[in-house]
């Protein structure tokens, strides 16, 4: 492509692409991406992302367009790849002339450099670093900051490389650059420095961007290019440089006004001077031993003592925090419990640890984290009295300083819990006892003592006789109703939440219910949320209170407004129907009648009607059979959280899946709303998802609830979904479709095999070819199995059909299955398998036909290996019996801790009663058609065959047969 023809011709169809008219916009696409491929398009390109006098959003099309062919069509290899001519052509041009004026291109275009860079540096761009240290030497603004801009992000992309090879070279260029970029990000900070007494607020704005990205570039090569920076000289010198930078860039906070155009950019150069460190110390442990001192030194200081006030903001608070967790936590610097086993590093940085980390040091920061960081703030306390379902959101989703000061003071309590136990229980000791209702402040203080002590509980275990204050303090404080002590009346019930686990006596129960009761008729709600959530750590055995507490949550339900909130109730609401189960009956109608209303009123809401359908689905199981008359809500609750052409499905599928297996495994009938939904599987079973195997546990449950009338309206529909599911699925997968062919046989062996025949040559053939997967044969051999054994006609049919296709005789095919089936018996594992092939072989007897006898001996090692898994000897009567068969009468034993049998496990028992794996008696059948081989044969015939079996099987044979 010709650059002075091309280029008016591309600039048309780059204008027409960004346009909003799709009539003009989709053939500019398709013609953009017809150039893609050819020869010299990157090229002119280029020179429209170069040409300023260009439109902008033409320049940021192009740029986008050549971003993505680098990653398509640079690489040597790779299909329709560019020429090393016009590759070497793009490089130079790309680092001609850095004066890019818009800022968002001239992002994409140190992006688009870097992505170069990752391929071809140094090896076929051995000049692209060398042009960015002197481009950034440069005096002029715009090109200094657009090469410094660049110099980043080929930084930042070469760091990111990971093959050996590569990180050599990266450490090869850090070495060589790592001084010249230091001195860089030192002139830029002093520049800035010293511009700050000017007040030229654009000067200073200037300095910290370069600043700013100097240090992103030094981030990279400190952390991620030497292998053991601590044998640098340098490294380790510009490190301290470093922590000494941060505190003197502090010092502009205390006169650069918040609103100053500034400060944020300067809060950002700080908080990356910490992430700088942070890195250090998470890559490099050892190396960062020498500064574990100043570092501690610092963090303390700003965040716990006088120096850092009216200086740190929040966002400096979390990453000083941070850096004090992780020196406290780091595994490196902690010996082993054998002390001459910890290397000489180790030993080092923990006695540095252990000399800084004094009784004083330590009994401050407690102090103050608990005293200062722990307090509920003035804006969190009129939070809770204005939008108190806001302040409760804010508690569980705060995602930076409150977790981070709770994170700090559990990690440094659990280091050195010898030391602050005693300090923390002795702020708990000042504040027993009855509290002045008019000081907020002792009142802020106690919350947040107990705060402390409930995070430490595991801790305290052994120094804290729980249940001795619980009956002598905690319970007369959760009884104290004036409006001012609800911070208390909160935090108590959630600190026995937080105890429940590690230390409390069962016969305190039924004191802690009764609290709760009454606290959830608080006239404070946020009291009663946080009770609702003690409550559900704590749901053992409250049977006796189970009507006042669901209630009452209940009515808490109904009160919260917030989707978040009701979703957090309605989630209390499930754990308490989940753990009394059937229990729940008698209570559950104020909620069956509100749930159809929360579900209109969460139309757009997806995740609080995932919460509604987690509490549908423990609702159906307490229900059971009684489930039947939520139908009119619950079932098209199903079929739209289902139907996968709904834009909801995306979020309701799994609980909807969920909700649906349990109301069949509920069901005492199919009703015709029940046997509609099943509309919705074929489009889920395409789906192949990770939801598959519920979708088969559905179909199974169809086909135990009504076999009859499901099969007679979906086996064929059924039957395609499977044939075309099977050419594309896993092993698993195979096997679980079987399994739901398998049980079609189970409850109709006369019309399942019929329907799904469409099926069955593929098994045939998986038996025949010896499928290689055992679970999958023993799959397959279960399958013809029941087809053999409980429909002979059918099977005689089909095993002509497959003669046919395989060219053989039908006997030849017989015996070439038989064969394989003796091959394969050890591929079956499961007994109930086992017998039914030893049950399916005997049913071919009694036989004149030549191969049948020709694989009697087979036939009967099956049979008695058969016997061997199912018989069980009684030791007085020395008799046999089939330990599978199952009996009319028999009623498994529930234990309490079990759940009751649903409707399902009824009905798959009922149809065990039929099945002939447990109804008929091997041991009777095998006797029964050895006789009728022996009668159809005579004596002389029958001992002829039995010859043909090994002695030993005969042998044990005559054992199981004794009797007969």
């Amino acid at each position: 492509m010709d650059l002075n023809s091309a280029s008016n011709i591309v600039l048309q169809v780059l204008t027409q692409a960004t346009s909003q008219d799709t009539a003009v916009l989709k053939p500019a696409e398709e013609q953009l991406k017809q150039w893609e491929t050819q020869p010299g398009f990157y090229s002119v390109l280029l020179n429209i992302v170069t040409n300023h006098n260009l439109d902008v959003n033409v320049r940021w099309l192009a740029v986008l367009y050549f971003k993505n062919g680098i990653d398509r069509y640079w690489r040597r290899v790779a299909p329709h790849a560019l020429s090393e001519d016009e590759k070497s052509t793009l490089r130079a041009g790309l680092i001609a002339n850095f004066n890019e004026p818009i800022n968002q291109i001239a992002t994409q275009i140190s992006v688009l450099i870097a992505k170069v860079a990752r391929l071809d540096c140094p090896r076929q761009w051995p000049e692209l670093i060398p042009t960015l240290v002197e481009s950034v030497k440069i005096q002029d603004d715009l090109r200094q900051h657009r090469a410094l801009l660049t110099f980043y992000h080929v930084t930042k992309t070469l760091a990111s490389k990971r093959l050996a090879a590569d990180r050599k070279l990266f450490y090869d260029l850090a070495s060589g650059i790592y001084s010249f970029t230091c001195s860089l990000w030192n002139h830029h900070t002093d520049t800035f420095l010293q511009q700050i007494y000017t007040r030229d607020e654009t000067a200073m704005t200037n300095s910290l961007e370069r600043t700013l990205l100097s240090l992103k570039v030094l981030r990279k090569l400190t952390v991620h290019g030497f292998v053991e920076p601590h044998r640098n000289i340098e490294v380790m010198v510009r490190k301290e440089q470093q922590l000494k930078i941060i505190f003197f860039f502090h010092l502009p906070g205390r006169s650069i006004e918040a609103n100053h155009v500034c400060r944020d950019r300067l809060e950002k150069t700080i908080i990356l001077f910490t992430k700088v460190l942070l890195d250090f110390l998470d890559q490099h442990p050892f190396s960062f031993t020498s500064l574990i001192q100043r570092s501690l030194e610092f963090a303390v200081s700003c965040v716990f003592t006088e120096a850092g006030e009216g200086v740190v903001f929040e966002r400096f608070i979390v990453q000083c925090m941070n850096l004090i967790k992780m020196i406290v936590k780091n595994y490196a610097y902690k010996p082993s419990k054998n002390v001459e086993d910890s290397s000489p590093e180790t030993l080092e940085a923990h006695k540095i640890k252990a000399s800084f980390f004094t009784y004083p040091t330590l009994t401050e920061i407690c102090r103050r984290l608990v005293t200062q960081y722990f307090l509920l703030t003035e804006e969190e306390l009129i939070m809770w009295e204005e939008d108190p379902e806001g302040f409760i959101m804010f508690l569980m989703f705060c995602f930076s300083f409150q977790p981070c000061t709770e994170v700090l003071f559990i990690d440094i309590f659990h280091e050195y819990n010898q030391t602050l136990t005693p300090v923390l229980l002795e702020m708990v000791h000042k504040l027993q006892g009855p509290t002045n209702m008019d000081d907020t402040q002792t009142l802020l203080i106690k919350d947040a003592v107990y705060n402390a002590v409930g995070l430490a509980a595991y801790e305290l275990f052994d120094s804290v006789d729980f249940d001795h204050w619980f009956k002598n303090q905690l319970l007369a404080e959760l009884q104290v109703t004036h409006n001012r002590y609800k911070p208390i009346r909160r935090r108590v019930i959630w600190l026995i939440g937080q105890w429940i686990s590690v230390k409390f006596k069962s016969d305190l129960r039924p004191m802690l219910y009764e609290a709760i009761c009454n606290l959830l008729q608080d006239h404070d709600l946020v009291v009663r949320i946080e009770t609702a959530t003690t409550l559900k750590l704590n749901i053992l055995s409250l049977f006796k209170y189970l009507e006042s507490m669901f209630t009452l949550l209940f009515q808490l339900l109904q009160e919260v407004r917030e989707c978040d909130t009701k979703m957090h109730v309605l989630h209390v609401l499930s754990c308490v129907i989940e753990r009394v189960n059937m229990q729940i009956r008698p209570y559950v109608g104020c909620l069956v009648q509100y749930l159809p209303l929360l579900w209109k009123q969460s139309e757009e809401h997806n995740m609080l009607r995932c919460a509604i359908l987690t509490t549908l689905i423990h609702l159906v199981q307490g229900l059971g059979a009684d489930s039947k008359n939520l139908y009119p809500f619950l079932l098209p609750v199903i079929q739209l959280s289902t139907d996968v052409s709904q834009p909801p499905h995306v979020y309701l599928l799994e609980d909807g899946l969920e909700l649906w297996l349990v109301t069949l495994e509920n069901s005492p009938c199919l009703t015709p709303e029940l046997l509609r939904i099943f509309q919705n599987m074929s489009a889920l079973i395409e789906l192949s998802s990770e939801n598959l195997r519920t979708c088969f546990k559905i179909i199974n449950g169809y086909i135990f609830l009504s076999p009859t009338e499901f099969l007679q309206v979906y086996a064929a529909e059924l039957c395609n979904s499977f044939c075309e599911v099977l050419k594309d699925i896993t092993t698993e997968g195979q096997v679980q479709v079987l399994k739901v062919v398998e049980n079609v046989l189970k409850v109709n062996p006369l019309l399942g095999p019929e329907m799904f025949r469409p099926l069955l040559p593929s098994v045939f053939h998986g038996i025949i070819n010896g499928e290689r997967y055992p679970v999958v044969m023993s799959t397959y051999l279960g399958v013809i199995g029941r087809v053999l054994l409980q429909n002979k006609s059918f099977f005689s049919l089909f095993l002509n059909q497959m003669a046919s296709e395989f060219g053989q005789e039908v006997s030849q095919l017989l015996g070439h299955m038989i064969e394989m089936w003796v091959d394969r018996m050890d591929n079956i594992t499961q007994p109930e398998r086992r017998k039914l092939s030893a049950l399916a072989l005997l049913s071919l007897l009694p036989s004149d036909n030549s191969i049948i006898q020709d694989k009697f001996c087979g036939i009967v090692n099956i049979s008695v290996e058969g016997l061997h898994d199912v018989m069980t000897e009684d030791t007085e009567t020395r008799t046999f019996k089939d330990c599978m068969l199952m009996s009319v009468t028999e009623e498994p034993k529930v234990t309490e801790e079990e759940e009751p049998p649903t409707e399902q496990d009824k009905r798959k028992k009922m149809l065990a009663l039929k099945d002939p794996v447990h109804s008929v008696s091997l041991q009777q059948f095998v006797y029964e058609k050895l006789k009728a081989q022996q009668e159809l044969l005579g004596e002389q015939g029958f001992q002829a065959l039995m010859e043909t079996v090994d002695t030993e099987i005969v042998t044990q044979l005559q054992d199981f047969l004794q009797g007969f």
